[in-house]
């Protein structure tokens, strides 16, 4: 067993954790660095990406220029309110490229508008979670998504 491998018991089974590549797509430098602090605290093995606006969070998904060697995540952590092109236009977009549609997205944002929680599921999001203010619950909101789509969902290996 790999040294960042683990067991994980599920129903009637045991499958090995392998760590996943993760896009976070967000300007706020803060809430970054929150996110960076929670990944690397709660699971050493996984691999965090950030950009800080839409464009790039496409380039990176592309492989495009600087991002040519980018991994391609197996999770998007993504924020509606971006510079260049917002969230709600880098989901669609992710969801209509044939090459990127299987890779799921999950809105993290501060809004808790009805409106974008409608939109971002009408744009086929997998997931909206509103950020919490609070620092601690910050961390364990990003934890929960962590644990939840390392443990517990199966993700496409391409």
């Amino acid at each position: 067993m790999a040294p960042t491998d683990e067991k994980v018991w599920g129903l009637n089974e045991v499958r090995m954790v392998q760590p996943i590549e993760v896009l976070l797509v967000e300007d706020d430098p803060g809430d970054a660095l929150m996110t960076r602090e929670a990944f690397a605290e709660h699971k050493v093995g996984n691999r965090l990406h950030v950009v800080s606006d839409g464009v790039e969070a496409l380039r990176f998904l592309r492989r495009e220029g600087e991002y040519a060697q980018a991994p391609r995540p197996h999770l998007v952590l993504l924020d509606l309110n971006l510079p260049r092109k917002d969230g709600r236009e880098v989901l669609q977009e992710i969801k209509q490229d044939e090459d990127l549609a299987r890779i799921p997205v999950v809105v993290l944002t501060t809004s808790e508008a009805e409106e974008d929680i409608i939109r971002s599921y009408q744009l086929h999001a997998n997931a909206y979670v509103t950020k919490p203010v609070d620092f601690e619950q910050f961390i364990k909101v990003v934890r929960q998504i962590d644990d939840f789509f390392v443990t517990v969902v199966r993700l496409p290996q391409r």
